[in-house]
């Protein structure tokens, strides 16, 4: 087969993207172990490709050299007297560092355990909480960072009492030449803490079967070809970006180009300039974020027609956050003229603790989505005084191969279609257990079936997810979904999605209401005035009720590590006076 990529002509001298083709046999994931999928990649011409802030091929790096420089770093961890079943922490920068050593200590029976980037949180200490509380749950023997993080994760690896070491000083270290431990399926391959993980992490182990399981399943699903190629942004330290886009295309042998996550965040539209240089059929997935920013990023003078061509984009996946259609839509407008199709987008379902998929539609299926009434979503009776309202709700497909899915009720029964419950869902894929966490386990594992605290519903065999069991907010016996309420605010003018964030708080007579913090851009305290009462009489319209609305300036709302809204979090923040609400006019 040819070499379907070409050279770059923007970048240096030499260097040539891995290729979207090559004679290596594809296979699917049918490994008893990742460290024999890596070797059998290794086999092709495919690999990774790292780009700069600008798109700009900086370093291809294929799977033969992957796994030669894997193989070393085994080598080096074995000599530092790094055991089989060690957790061996790495702040997940996407490089090829990084991927060497994650590779390297799962060809040392060792567990890799990624953790997240600085750029994710609000300063240097609530950085090195974080990762200090998840190396605490994985008693990890050494933290691997780059040189550039020295202070904040030596600090990090101080508290937790473990060796902390920058990759480049590790790589320095001889290899020398011995044995590496035999593996076996069903061994730990690595630990995931979840996004959200602050104060009780919870570190899902993923067996090596687990895995790839999963990477079969959803290669499956998105009938994965010859000519795909993926392109990513998403970071290596979330499930999406971890399973979906790292560990997949070694698992099913296909070619990567990478842009860094906060290479995107500065540049968004970066992204699809490298979807649209790629002359082979593009796999792409995004939470529901990521393609807002890029429609909003697009000016009125920008010409997309001459500036991207996304024809070739066969999957452009959404999952990770709750779908929101009318993103998707403006989406749609803002790139038709450069080839975008509809039909392109892919919704799914999944999480860290089935390994990454539950849940794909099939290809070229596009968006479909069913108006709910809000009271069935709620479960609440229905107020005949009050026009009803509806929310869409998306379809995000059927179980991937070797995965079943219930919707069960209160009592722990299967429902019927169409019937709102807890998504329960068991399969070859779902995690080994909670690292360290009996109890939690057993909170959410019954039998082989595992709870995902999510709660949708089934229409034959398709699944609709409406959001987290945990989120709903209940006063006075009445149910509302947060989102109903955020989303409701976000129509009014100037607002953005993730400017609200919705939760109950209790106030000084044992009462519950609904709470808004709305990120705010107005300076005027009379015009700010103004806003609180409209904002109020929307919240009221939704929830029936009088609710405490704060402004709050921009960018103050907190985010999870994988970009999701954390209500726990900001509702957490405002109770401790660490959100301060903007002044209103007297």
């Amino acid at each position: 087969m040819t070499d379907t990529v070409t050279k770059v002509p923007n970048v240096g001298e030499g260097l040539v993207h891995t290729p979207n083709e090559d004679s290596l046999l594809r296979r699917f994931a049918d490994f008893a172990t990742f460290g024999d999928a890596l070797d059998y990649a290794a086999n092709g011409n495919r690999g990774f490709n790292f780009h700069d802030p600008r798109g700009n091929l900086i370093r291809p790096y294929p799977f033969s050299e992957l796994r030669e420089d894997a193989r070393a770093m085994a080598l080096r961890l074995i000599a530092a007297d790094v055991e089989p079943g060690d957790r061996i922490a790495l702040v997940a920068e996407t490089g090829s560092e990084f991927a060497a050593l994650f590779c390297g200590a799962i060809y040392a029976g060792a567990w890799p355990v990624p953790l997240p980037l600085p750029t994710s949180f609000g300063g240097k200490d609530n950085y090195i909480d974080q990762i200090a509380v998840q190396m605490k749950s994985a008693e990890p023997k050494f933290l691997f960072y780059p040189q550039e993080l020295e202070t904040m994760a030596s600090a990090a690896a101080n508290r937790q009492g473990c060796a902390g070491v920058s990759w480049e000083a590790f790589a320095e270290q001889p290899a020398i030449e011995r044995e590496l431990p035999h593996v076996d399926p069903d061994d730990i391959c690595f630990l995931q803490y979840s996004s959200g993980s602050t104060r009780f992490p919870h570190g899902v182990a993923i067996t090596h079967r687990a895995l790839m399981a999963n990477l079969a399943g959803h290669s499956h699903g998105m009938e994965i070809g010859p000519l795909d190629r993926c392109i990513s942004w998403l970071p290596w330290y979330h499930d999406m970006g971890l399973v979906g886009c790292f560990l997949s295309p070694i698992g099913n042998q296909f070619s990567v180009d990478y842009l860094k996550t906060e290479d995107f965040a500065r540049r968004p539209l970066a992204w699809l300039d490298l979807i649209s240089r790629n002359p082979g059929n593009s796999v792409s997935f995004s939470p529901t974020f990521g393609y807002d920013i890029c429609a909003r990023r697009v000016s009125s003078q920008t010409n997309v027609a001459e500036r991207f061509d996304l024809t070739r984009w066969r999957i452009a996946g959404n999952g990770a956050d709750m779908i929101r259609p009318d993103v998707m839509q403006n989406f749609v407008n803002c790139f038709a003229d450069a080839g975008f199709k509809a039909s392109a987008f892919l919704p799914s379902y999944g999480l860290a603790e089935s390994t990454l998929a539950v849940t794909l539609m099939p290809p070229g299926d596009g968006i479909r989505v069913e108006l709910v009434e809000e009271e069935r979503l709620s479960g609440s009776p229905r107020d005949l005084s009050r026009p009803a309202r509806y929310r869409a709700i998306v379809n995000c497909g059927v179980p991937v191969r070797g995965m079943e899915l219930e919707i069960r009720g209160e009592n722990g029964k299967a429902l019927a279609d169409h019937r709102i419950g807890k998504v329960w869902c068991r399969g070859s894929s779902v995690m080994h257990s909670y690292y360290r966490d009996p109890e939690a386990t057993a909170d959410c594992m019954v039998d082989g079936w595992l709870d995902t605290g999510d709660m949708g519903y089934l229409v034959d065999g398709h699944l609709f997810v409406v959001g987290r069991a945990k989120d709903m907010i209940i006063i006075n016996g009445k149910n509302h979904w947060p989102q109903d309420i955020e989303w409701a605010v976000e129509q009014l003018p100037g607002f953005h999605q993730g400017d609200i964030a919705a939760f109950a708080l209790e106030t000084d007579d044992g009462e519950e209401v609904p709470a808004v913090l709305v990120h705010c851009r107005i300076s005027d305290p009379e015009e700010r005035k103004k806003l609180h009462g409209v904002i109020r009489e929307k919240v009221r319209s939704i929830t029936g009720m009088n609710c405490v609305v704060e402004l709050v300036p921009p960018r103050t709302l907190p985010r999870t590590s994988s970009g999701k809204l954390s209500r726990a979090k900001a509702k957490k923040l405002y109770l401790e006076g660490e959100i301060a609400p903007l002044q209103l006019a007297a």
